[in-house]
């Protein structure tokens, strides 16, 4: 860090002068670095913070405490972290007993790191790790490691704690080949080389993470996250950056550009509603849940927090059963059931969330630092054979009605359904004109591509697929054709992208948060950004690689930016178009 002024007022003079960075262009992004501990002080080697700043960072050392709320509150306020370097892990944690080879370790640093590292992946925030670094995220995401690779291997083949200086390398690293973060850092390179200052190292690799490095004697030297912006290495870039070495100071320079993204994710998502449009949380609800605190499900508040999800629509889902009078009757009493517990639930947490009936309610919570919930009903089927159930679900707040589920029913076909009605029924041309006179969306997934086409010619006002995503990419009876999203563009609907894995890709283990943006990708290509949002389908079994929680919805506005999406089109996509769907459906209540 160099000084330039011996005199206090010609320091003052440019402190005084300086523009903040709020008012001459976006801030330095803010990277946590975790501290190391010695003698009762909460330390860290000037060189990581040089390089962060050189970076474009602005570097805040994180102190060595505990206390889950203090930390909490310094990471929400990060738009990085960075796990810097240190002593041995304590193989406690891992259930293992120490070997006579351990050397000293710091349980509570350890304690101090895994709380640190853990509320920044509740954040989804980008983190690199250096070293020791590297080896705990391996450990915090479900790996293993050596507690010393001289005892635990075959004897390495090459010194792994080097006696010379740390700024000067002393072996050489294979860069794996592929898609990956250090490969495209190192412009390609096969091998560079490093310093290293190590006896314990990666053993089983953390799943869903990739090797990207390894050492001559196949030591893991890198790892990184198959969608998320997490990665580590295994030797000290930061003392090598400090020293001139661009090819380090380069992954100081990508960290801070995930930081800088991740920055300018969480404003759009500050100054703008984000909706996912189809949750089925209310399928878990036994008595006692809270969607207050965090359990059993993929949404709940605190996780919208985390996630920085301002609404839900909570649907009550009900399997397409018998339709003789009696069983019907369920139907419509299991709705009721669900959307009364969704009731109970605001009760239960009036100061954090609110039932919103309309678009302008979501904002007038948003505003009020609350999250919105919204109801939508699951299946057509829950109408039985009365319309007037209809106007009882609208009165507790239901804004659409999924047509069917998988199965036929009174209303229609379903798309995997035996194609009774061909279509609607005639009562479900019915239905479909009371929604539009009481201002209910029409929910058009999981219906049959006759029945969809019905629904369009008979709606009076644009109509939802509430979590749908492309056939063209996932050749699924369940997803849109190319013409059908064409036709409810053409009326103004919307096509919520679903995060269901069998509906994203056709190797659907393989389904990730990529594949989600390419379905995206597709219907913006396709009709335009006006014209699709997102319906997670979490707690239905909506999940992929790199978004499985509410918290994770976060990733796809870091995504949209990568790909080069504005504000004002993924201000359309995380809500601005289903709330104008809902805004001219609305418009037509008696």
């Amino acid at each position: 860090m160099e000084v330039r002024h011996p005199n206090l007022e010609s320091l003052f003079k440019e402190v005084d002068n300086f523009i903040p960075a709020s008012q001459d262009g976006p801030r330095p992004p803010r990277i946590g670095i975790s501290a190391n501990r010695k003698d009762g002080l909460s330390c860290i080697a000037e060189t990581y913070a040089e390089s962060v700043v050189k970076a474009g960072g602005a570097p805040v050392i994180v102190p060595v405490i505990t206390d889950i709320n203090a930390l909490s509150s310094i990471v929400y306020e990060l738009d990085g972290l960075l796990m810097s370097g240190g002593g041995d892990i304590n193989p406690l944690y891992l259930l293992e007993e120490p070997i006579p080879q351990l050397q000293d370790v710091d349980t509570l640093r350890d304690e101090y790191d895994l709380i640190l590292l853990r509320l920044a992946m509740n954040y989804q925030l980008p983190v690199m790790g250096i070293c020791r670094g590297h080896q705990l995220m391996n450990i915090a995401f479900g790996g293993s490691i050596y507690q010393d690779i001289h005892s635990q291997t075959d004897h390495p083949l090459i010194k792994h704690s080097q006696s010379m200086a740390r700024e000067f390398a002393s072996h050489s690293v294979s860069i794996l080949s592929g898609k990956n973060r250090l490969s495209h850092i190192f412009n390609g390179d096969d091998k560079i080389l490093v310093n290293s200052f190590h006896h314990q190292a990666i053993k089983d690799l953390a799943p869903e993470f990739i090797a990207t490095a390894v050492a001559p004697d196949g030591i893991n030297e890198g790892m990184e996250h198959l969608q998320k912006a997490v990665f580590s290495v295994q030797w000290h870039p930061e003392a090598m950056a400090a020293n001139g070495d661009k090819q380090m100071q380069g992954l100081f320079e990508h960290f801070v550009n995930n930081a800088l993204k991740f920055n300018q994710a969480k404003r759009i998502h500050e100054r703008n509603v984000t909706i996912d449009s189809h949750t089925d949380t209310p399928m878990i609800f036994p008595k006692e849940f809270n969607l207050g605190i965090k359990e059993g499900g993929k949404v709940n508040l605190p996780l919208m927090e985390e996630g920085r999800i301002d609404a839900a629509i909570m649907v009550a889902y009900i399997p397409q059963g018998a339709r003789d009078d009696a069983s019907l009757q369920k139907a419509t009493d299991f709705a009721m059931n669900r959307i009364a517990e969704i009731h109970r639930q605001m009760e239960l947490n009036r100061k954090r969330m609110c039932i919103a009936y309309t678009p302008q309610e979501v904002h007038v919570l948003k505003a009020a630092g609350k999250k919105a919930i919204m109801l939508g009903v699951e299946n057509g089927y829950a109408i039985g054979k009365d319309l007037q159930n209809i106007a009882r679900f609208q009165e507790q707040g239901v804004v659409y009605i999924t047509l069917c589920h998988n199965g036929d029913n009174d209303i229609c076909d379903s798309a995997r359904g035996n194609n009774e009605w061909n279509g609607l029924s005639p009562f479900g041309k019915e239905v479909i004109h009371e929604m539009n006179r009481l201002g209910i969306m029409v929910d058009v997934s999981h219906a049959s591509e006759k029945t969809f086409y019905d629904a369009l010619e008979t709606s009076r006002y644009p109509i939802i697929a509430s979590h749908s995503s492309a056939r063209a990419l996932c050749n699924h009876p369940r997803n849109l054709t190319d013409d059908q999203i064409k036709a409810i563009a053409e009326k103004q609907g919307v096509v919520q992208v679903c995060l269901y894995k069998g509906f994203i890709n056709e190797d659907a283990e393989k389904a990730s948060l990529d594949d989600a943006i390419r379905h995206i990708n597709h219907i913006v290509d396709l009709v335009g950004a006006d014209f699709v949002g997102i319906g997670s389908d979490f707690d239905g079994d909506g999940e992929l690689i790199g978004c499985r929680a509410a918290n994770e919805l976060i990733n796809i506005t870091v995504k949209l930016l990568e790909q080069g999406y504005k504000e004002k089109d993924i201000r359309k996509i995380w809500g601005g178009n289903l709330l104008r769907v809902m805004n001219k459906v609305q418009s037509a209540r008696d």
